[in-house]
């Protein structure tokens, strides 16, 4: 969990206006800006957040420490909160889709992924193998357990931003080829240049442009690839260096 406490020692200690815990993704909205994360909702069925209805009685600095709760729903509060700090108007943001990265960098090679993302399906045929990785697998899915033996086989690595949620991070990291070329990518993955440092290249995630639309659609379980009022901002290692 280094990467989560470095990240938590630059948040400021200011006024949280709404935390919002919905099916699908978490909102945590300041005076300044606002964030997402996916919420992970495995684990037992009636396990509940520390102080749920009255969170907004912490400051950010306070609520982005339950990112490092072992309750995954609490993680997925602090893991909103933390990406509230991110600017949205970096003039170094990318318009671009995770998944076309993915296809640019890795056709023709083997594709490691953490998570089972819906665009897969459109991308069969593009790679000489892929490998899914899923804590709760389907169908031809690979478990945690099979990471050590197959995801050193991968030249592109692409990793769901829930993998620092739910504290797999860097386990996934160490099982990682040094030569792969390494993605974060979804609504949680933060938009922050310290996961240049730790070997990752392209960071693709999402940044909040419209809070009451964004807010109205969690409300209502909307999934996070369907929601609007999110923008891709993505994050290109070779322009930050």
């Amino acid at each position: 969990m280094n990467l989560l406490r470095q990240l938590i020692a630059n948040v400021p200690r200011i006024t949280v206006d709404e935390v919002i815990v919905g099916v699908f993704s978490t909102l945590v909205k300041t005076e300044t800006g606002s964030g997402i994360a996916s919420t992970i909702k495995y684990g037992s069925p009636h396990q509940r957040i520390k102080d749920s209805g009255d969170l907004e009685k912490y400051n950010l600095a306070e609520l982005a420490k339950f990112a490092l709760s072992e309750n995954l729903l609490e993680a997925s509060v602090g893991m909103a909160a933390l990406n509230s700090i991110f600017p949205t108007d970096d003039p170094h943001y990318k318009k671009i889709n995770a998944s076309d990265i993915i296809v640019e960098k890795g056709r023709g090679k083997t594709l490691g992924i953490i998570g089972h993302f819906p665009f897969l399906e459109r991308l069969s045929g593009q790679f000489k193998q892929v490998y899914i990785f899923e804590k709760q697998p389907r169908e031809d899915d690979l478990g945690e357990k099979d990471i050590p033996e197959y995801l050193p086989q991968a030249d592109i690595v692409a990793i769901t931003g829930t993998a620092i949620t739910n504290h797999s991070f860097e386990n996934i990291l160490r099982h990682t080829s040094s030569t792969a070329f390494k993605i974060m990518l979804g609504p949680s993955a933060p938009l922050s240049p310290l996961l240049f440092e730790l070997g990752i290249d392209v960071i693709a995630g999402s940044i909040v442009w419209n809070y009451r639309r964004v807010r109205r659609q969690v409300l209502q379980a909307t999934p996070s690839r369907y929601l609007e009022g999110l923008e891709f901002a993505t994050m290109l290692r070779e322009v930050y260096s």
